[in-house]
C-alpha cells in the first residue's frame, strides 16, 4: 500500500487581523481575519469590557481567503474592549494535526501607529497584524539546569612550550631579507603571544631563550615583564645551560 505524500507547498502560518478604515466613513474601521494559510479554520470572536462578554464572531473561513468580522470606531480607541480570538484548524490533507489557536489582543495607538500598506485580501490600504506570531517557549528544567551546569570555556590559545626559543631563525624562514627593526618586532611579537598564553594557561612559569647578542632584546623582555602586575619576579634561567641568553618568568599563583 503506497504511503501517502504530506503537502509540500502546505503553507502552515499565517493569520491575521486587517484592520482598514471605511471608504466612506474614516473613523469608522473595520477588522478582516486574513488567513494565509492551506488550513480551514473555524474562528471566534469575543469581546470583553468591565467583566461583561460578548460574542462578536463565529464561523468557518476557508484556506488563503478573508472574512470582515468586527467593525469599531477608530476614535474612540481607548474605550475599545478586550479581544480573545480562537481558532481551530484543518485539513483534509497528510498534515499533523495543528494545536488551537486563542489570542487576548488589547488594542493599543502604537499598534494603528506605522504607516498603512496596501492589503491584498481587501483591496484596500490598512494595518495588518499577525495573530499566530509564534512566541518564544521555555523549558523550565532545562534554564534550570544551564544555571547549575556552566561549562568552563577552554582557553582559545595554544598552550605555549615551557622553553620559547626567540632566535630569528627559529621564527622566520626569511630572516635573511629582514631588518634588524623587523627581526626585533618579529621576536618581540612572538615572546608577548607566548606571555599571554602562558598566563591564560595559568602555568607557573615560563623560560624566554633570547641570546646574548646586544642585549636589546633582552632589554626589551625585561622592560615588559617588570611591570606587567602578573609576573612575580625573573631572572636568568639555568646558566649552565643558557649563560645569559634565557630569562626565567614567574607568574603570580
Amino acid at each position: 500500500m503506497p504511503t501517502a505524500q504530506v503537502d509540500q507547498q502546505f503553507v502552515e502560518d499565517g493569520i491575521y487581523l486587517a484592520v482598514a478604515e471605511d471608504s466612506k466613513a474614516s473613523v469608522v474601521a473595520h477588522f478582516t481575519l486574513v488567513n494565509r494559510t492551506s488550513y480551514q479554520l473555524l474562528l471566534s470572536l469575543k469581546t470583553e469590557k468591565g467583566g461583561i462578554y460578548k460574542g462578536e464572531f463565529a464561523g468557518v473561513i476557508q484556506p488563503k481567503s478573508s472574512v470582515q468580522i468586527y467593525t469599531a470606531n477608530l476614535g474612540d480607541l481607548d474605550n475599545w474592549p478586550n479581544f480573545t480570538f480562537q481558532a481551530l484548524f484543518f485539513s483534509s490533507g497528510n498534515v499533523k494535526p495543528k494545536a488551537s489557536l486563542q489570542l487576548e489582543k488589547r488594542f493599543k495607538s502604537k499598534d494603528f501607529s506605522g504607516a498603512k500598506n496596501q492589503i491584498t485580501e481587501i483591496n484596500k490600504y490598512g494595518w495588518l497584524i499577525r495573530l499566530d506570531e509564534s512566541s518564544l517557549v521555555i523549558d523550565a528544567q532545562k534554564l534550570k539546569e544551564s544555571f547549575f551546569n556552566v561549562k568552563e570555556d577552554k582557553p582559545k590559545v595554544a598552550k605555549p612550550q615551557q622553553e620559547v626559543d626567540l632566535h630569528i631563525e627559529r621564527l622566520r624562514d626569511d630572516h635573511h631579507f629582514l631588518s634588524q627593526t623587523e627581526i626585533l618586532n618579529a621576536q618581540l611579537a612572538q615572546f608577548q603571544k607566548a606571555l599571554d598564553a602562558a598566563i591564560v594557561h595559568q602555568m607557573p612559569s615560563i623560560v624566554f631563550i633570547h641570546g646574548v647578542g646586544n642585549g636589546t632584546l633582552r632589554d626589551h623582555i625585561h622592560k615588559t615583564i617588570s611591570k606587567h602586575p602578573q609576573v612575580r619576579t625573573f631572572m636568568d634561567a639555568k646558566k649552565e645551560k643558557f649563560g645569559y641568553g634565557a630569562t626565567e618568568v614567574v607568574f603570580k599563583v
